[in-house]
């Protein structure tokens, strides 16, 4: 058996409103991977900042090698060894990779940096990790799987014998993925153990060997992942039965409700046509970088076409601006919410209202009660765990941040509803309530574009799927008639499946 590296036990914490822990306990071993899984809103984010320091505890213990200690703040825990990577990485753009490692704390030879030292240690850092990294490249030209490479140096560089992954691959292609990985390994050679939070089921079986349980703020359980099944695993963290991943539903489809013809933007777009009818998800899948984003921007008015027909309920429209798409009906809930798709420090009530306010205002003024009911409508009818309307989205977990971005299009009556990535980082639970979502919306005649990397959710959810291949539509298929092999196929520019090795996709499940 492992030794023991650290402990936590009955670890307690509210916030005003809300109970956010209640007696939780963990336990990781020398050289471990656990795996810490739970419901958006479960309260894994906040266990993980009590240990990094970020947040105090209420109650209950910590133990680091069998000593109890006391964290109350960053810098104490980085003096016993424990560092965070949080979903956004807090990194300086504007400086070099090296700086970035050691901010606050740069070599010095008397008054003066000692650059040359400090980019020594850093290289080594990186290389003892297996990083290709040159250390005076500026960290704004990295790519985001690279940024938190950088992170991950950082925090050895603290000599961290305790590392928290806070949903470290939701951005990440299959290959960054492999490649965190390896680095995750070597880091277990060496002793280092590590909380890994992910919503990935299958991620945990190849990165850990326990994962615990939490829901609605207290312990589940602790279970070793050769010893459960991943429906029993799912039914811990949802506290009920998800019969089916996809909610079966039989659509009606009407007229249709969107057609784009001639679509073209440099390089990136060059669609002939493609529609999509009322009561329809039309799903979009593709490589990574294939262009799906960059047609639906197009079709959004976010980018301008350098030609572009289009058809609304068989009427030619012209969209060349985000404010005629909305005025058209039609919404687009973005790949990131967080930078693209909400006002992170305005609340729920302004989040929801905010492609409303034309519908709100009078003579100029906006009606502030007659918005507070919206927002309080949608938040119900959405069942957006939030204290109110005025809580700040920021703190609000992934999916019911995606839930406020959702609502944002409803209340705007839209007719053409463009989701990119919709169920990215959030939870099983939460993916299944947004299913469920899309299946009325259908029912009350919208029409959903579905952009997705999860073949199982393209597959699941669409009616049809488009398969872009380097900005053009390689094929139309039938999603209950396909297979995944199919779409990966055309995904990679085949047209034909005869005698062929499917290629690898990123996707993810």
């Amino acid at each position: 058996m492992a030794e023991e590296l650290f402990r936590m036990e009955g670890i307690s914490k509210s916030f005003p409103s809300v109970k956010a822990l209640e007696k939780v306990s963990l336990n990781v071993y020398k050289g471990e991977v656990l795996g810490l899984v739970g419901e958006n809103g479960a309260g894994k984010s906040t266990l993980m900042k009590i240990l990094s320091g970020v947040h105090r505890a209420d109650e209950g213990e910590i133990f680091i090698e069998g000593k109890k200690v006391d964290i109350d703040s960053v810098s104490k825990a980085h003096e016993l060894g424990v560092s965070i990577i949080m979903q956004e990485l807090n990194m300086c753009g504007h400086l070099s990779v090296a700086d970035n490692i050691f901010i606050g704390r740069a070599h010095k030879k008397g008054l003066f940096i000692d650059d040359k030292k400090m980019h020594e240690e850093a290289q080594k850092i990186l290389d003892d990790l297996g990083i290709e990294l040159n250390t005076y490249t500026q960290v704004s030209s990295l790519s985001v799987a690279q940024q938190q490479m950088v992170e991950i140096a950082k925090a050895i560089s603290f000599n961290s014998k305790i590392l928290v992954l806070d949903e470290p691959t939701a951005t990440l292609t299959e290959r960054e993925i492999d490649q965190l990985f390896g680095i995750i390994r070597r880091l277990q050679a060496r002793g280092v153990g590590m909380v890994y939070i992910s919503h990935r089921m299958a991620e945990l079986n190849q990165i850990c060997e326990r994962v615990t349980i939490i829901r609605d703020g207290q312990y589940i359980g602790t279970r070793h992942l050769n010893e459960i099944t991943m429906d029993e695993l799912v039914n811990m963290i949802v506290g009920r039965s998800l019969e089916d991943k996809y909610p079966k539903y039989k659509r009606k489809f009407g007229d249709i409700a969107l057609e784009a013809r001639n679509v073209r933007r440099g390089t990136k777009v060059n669609a002939d046509h493609f529609y999509v009818r009322k009561g329809e998800i039309l799903g979009i899948a593709g490589l990574v970088g294939a262009g799906r984003t960059e047609l639906m921007r197009c079709i959004f008015g976010a980018d301008v076409a350098d030609s572009m027909e289009l058809y609304l309920e068989g009427k030619p429209i012209k969209v060349n601006s985000v404010i005629e798409a909305i005025k058209h009906g039609i919404g687009y809930a973005t790949e990131d919410r967080k930078r693209d798709g909400l006002a992170l420090n305005l609340d729920v009530k302004y989040n929801t209202n905010m492609a409303h306010l034309s519908k709100l205002s009078r003579f100029g003024f906006i009606n502030d009660k007659e918005g507070a009911k919206n927002a309080e409508k949608y938040v119900k009818l959405l069942r957006t765990k939030t204290p109110s309307i005025h809580q700040l989205c920021k703190n609000l977990s992934g999916g019911n941040q995606q839930k406020v971005v959702l609502a944002k299009w409803l209340c705007n009556d839209v007719k053409v509803l463009i989701v990119d990535e919709p169920t990215r980082g959030i939870d099983v639970g939460a993916k299944y309530e947004v299913y469920e979502l899309f299946n009325k919306l259908s029912e009350q005649g919208v029409a959903i574009i579905m952009i997705s990397s999860e073949l199982p959710e393209i597959l699941g959810m669409s009616d049809r799927v488009l398969v872009i291949h380097q900005g053009e539509i390689n094929g139309e298929l039938d999603a209950k008639k396909t297979t995944q092999e199919e779409i990966l196929y055309l995904a990679a520019g085949y047209n034909k499946l005869e005698g062929k090795e499917a290629p690898k996709l990123s996707t993810r499940s």
